[in-house]
């Protein structure tokens, strides 16, 4: 039984990330020849304050971004 854990930063729309864990259940029961109901796909969201790149979390980044008008 194959288990996928997606880790997203908040703030996607819900029904993108629904959208998102059927696609790949149905992808890797293709890809392994595993039945579909057999796949367990689950995504968390994480906040952005909690979420790291390069020793900076990415609401510092997204702050940076705005702040310089990107």
């Amino acid at each position: 039984m194959p288990v996928i854990h997606i880790s997203l930063v908040e703030g996607r729309d819900s029904e993108r990330v629904k959208a998102c864990v059927k696609a790949v259940a149905h992808t890797v029961s293709e890809m392994l020849d595993a039945p579909l109901e057999s796949i367990r796909v689950y995504a968390t969201s994480v906040p952005a304050e909690h979420w790291c790149v390069g020793g900076e979390t990415k609401d510092e980044i997204a702050a940076k971004k705005k702040e310089a008008g990107v």
